[in-house]
């Protein structure tokens, strides 16, 4: 096909009823109409100094109605819904207009919803616990608590999940919600606080046509009873499903093919040569014919066609078609209605509740996840058993100095060394922090504090238990006021590991990269910490500062050593006994500083861990200059 076919056009006459009901719903706050056009969205590139991957858009979404975004990968789906939701990356720019109601305003906390393709939820709660939780952290603190269990168990219900209400999510090590329920509970958590505007990335991905239309249905009954506006992209959908959608975006490689109502895609695919054949599924159709992976196109008379020409054909007429003029001219009278300006809602939780709920939250998460904690805990308690015994005869000889000092500089350095195998669950932590904070359920501080204060009660308890063990297993000084630091220094210790490894997941989310880089940095404190060389001995410029004097390893080493050490007598070869004073051992073995007692190092570890908890919340706060929150659109008005 040399040229595309023209559509006939006809001057279609504004619908009075259409534009009344515009009007109506704009004046009375029923629902949120979204306008974009000419929108334009470009990312780096090295050869051409900036891409377009959206190419002049132009569409709404309307109440009481589903937007579907189509198209084959690559096409700009992610892109748009991105943009649309104020969620697009910082070195990409955008233009054109984006307006809600007619007018550039921010979507306010609990206007709109944004649920990802990626359904990251605690696998140990069940529906009920997962859905409750947020609702106490995104519903208003004025909101009794009777109240949002109410609401909570009513979103529930509204999605079809009430007979898995008491069912685990479910994960590696336990069976629990199949992959059309778990979809269903990430959209109850983003419809609680009732958005007018929800947008859904891929809902169907991953599941089956049954699942696929089960979660459809449910989307377009929440849309049309509660007149909300949906728009959702949609990779391949079942002719089931795509006979839900009220209109239709249909974009490929930046450009859009088609949008208009879905019913009425197979007729402009027909009049331009690309009819679809009988008993295929139309969405198959469509996307068959836009995406450029395939070579050629076979027209409606068996011609073949490339499909980068079908592409340019159905672009160019969709330019000049009826189904465009029809959409900028619903675009502008949106526009010229200037609707209501949306509620500026102040309705997220408390910062007590918010820090009380996911302490909360945590801490059952980790009570039940084996892996978090509990297996941990068996390990540790295995290796305590293991130091025990192997220094349990050490004897009392001048030897034996340094077999304490091994002993305790393995409990510094491997014990707290272990803290890096429960980074796959840091990560994944990070994962719903992630989703949740881009929707405004709640603060940094707050999750910081939740996740610390959740976390120290496992802590108390490995550094008790199996500290205890090894402890008195070996033959140290023995008195419970020693051991009591023992075990304080050793909690430090592991709350500062710990901390260190939520700052790796911060900057680096991939658990194998993560682990490498935690242990690379422990090794590093590890060997200047003045144990393997002297302190005296480290060469001055790199490794006795400051890696030295910034090694948490320096200071627990110490605090030990000043502690097993503060009264020390040894034996000769013929039972004489010789008393060694603290510092002879401590400034002339050890090369211990004596200018501060055991009680300085431990407050100085406990110090760091304020520290690297402070700069894991700034490196959050950091990241999210860079990552866009919930936000206003980078739009300017459409009016004429």
């Amino acid at each position: 096909m040399d040229s595309p076919i023209e559509v006939p056009l006809k001057k279609k006459e504004s619908d009075p009823l259409m534009e009344t009901k515009i009007s109506s719903k704009l004046e009375d706050n029923q629902g949120l109409y979204l306008t974009w056009k000419d929108l334009w969205v470009t990312v780096p590139d090295k050869k051409v100094g900036r891409r377009p991957i959206l190419e002049g858009i132009t569409g709404y979404a309307q109440p009481g109605e589903v937007l579907a975004i189509m198209g084959p990968s690559g096409c700009g789906k992610s892109t748009l819904l991105d943009a649309l939701a104020g969620r697009l990356a910082s070195n990409t720019r955008q233009s054109g207009d984006i307006l809600v109601n007619g007018r550039k305003q921010a979507l306010a906390f609990g206007t709109s919803a944004y649920v990802t393709q990626d359904d990251t939820l605690m696998t140990t709660l069940t529906v009920k616990e997962t859905v409750y939780y947020s609702a106490q952290l995104q519903l208003p603190e004025s909101m009794p608590l009777s109240e949002k269990k109410e609401r909570a168990e009513a979103t529930i219900k509204e999605m079809g999940l009430q007979e898995a209400m008491n069912t685990r999510i479910g994960g590696w090590s336990l069976k629990g919600l199949s992959g059309g329920q778990k979809r269903r509970v990430s959209i109850c958590i983003e419809i609680l606080t009732r958005p007018k505007l929800l947008f859904l990335d891929e809902p169907t991905s991953g599941l089956d046509s049954a699942a696929s239309y089960h979660v459809m249905n449910r989307i377009i009954k929440i849309a049309q009873q509660d007149m909300r506006t949906v728009v959702a992209s949609i990779h391949q959908p079942s002719s089931e499903v795509f006979e839900l959608f009220d209109n239709l975006c249909l974009l490929s490689y930046g450009k859009t093919i088609y949008f208009g109502s879905s019913s009425a895609a197979n007729e402009f695919f027909a009049i331009n040569g690309f009819p679809c054949p009988y008993l295929r599924n139309p969405s198959d159709h469509y996307l068959r014919t836009i995406n450029k992976d395939f070579d050629d196109i076979e027209e409606g008379f068996g011609k073949k066609i490339s499909s980068g020409k079908a592409i340019d054909t159905l672009a160019m007429s969709y330019e000049s078609s009826e189904a465009c003029l029809n959409v900028r001219q619903r675009v502008f009278n949106i526009c010229q209605k200037n609707g209501h300006l949306l509620e500026k809602k102040g309705s997220q939780a408390g910062f007590n509740t918010q820090c009380r709920v996911l302490t909360q939250r945590s801490f059952v998460n980790m009570y039940r996840d084996l892996g978090y904690y509990w297996l941990r805990f068996l390990i540790y308690l295995a290796l305590c058993l293991c130091i025990g015994t192997v220094f349990h005869e050490i004897g009392s000889d001048y030897g034996s100095i340094q077999a304490r000092s091994s002993m305790l500089v393995f409990v510094v350095g491997f014990l707290t060394f272990m803290a890096i195998g429960g980074f796959p669950s840091f990560v994944e932590e990070m994962k719903l922090f992630t989703r949740e904070r881009l929707n405004g359920h709640y603060g940094v501080a707050a999750f910081v504090i939740g996740n610390t204060l959740s976390s120290t009660p496992f802590l108390l308890l490995i550094s008790l238990v199996p500290g205890a063990v090894a402890y008195y297993l070996a033959d140290v000084q023995k008195g419970i006021d020693r051991f009591a630091y023992f075990f304080l220094m050793l909690f430090a210790c592991m709350m500062l590991v710990e901390s260190l490894m939520m700052i790796v997941a911060s900057i680096v989310p991939d658990f194998l990269m993560g682990i490498i880089t935690g242990a690379g940095i422990q090794g590093v404190m590890m060997l200047n910490g003045g144990f393997f060389r002297l302190p005296k001995d480290l060469p001055m410029p790199i490794w006795k500062y400051p890696v030295y004097y910034l090694a948490f390893h320096k200071y627990a080493i110490q605090g030990f050593y000043k502690n097993e050490y503060e009264t020390f007598t040894y034996f000769t070869n013929g039972g004489l006994a010789v008393i060694v004073t603290r510092d002879e051992i401590l400034r002339d073995i050890f090369q211990v500083e004596l200018n501060y007692s055991k009680w300085g190092d431990i407050a100085i570890v406990f110090g760091m861990v304020i520290l690297y908890r402070l700069i894991f919340l700034s490196i959050i706060k950091a990241k999210e200059k860079f990552k866009p929150m919930v936000r206003g659109f980078k739009a300017h008005s459409c009016k004429h």
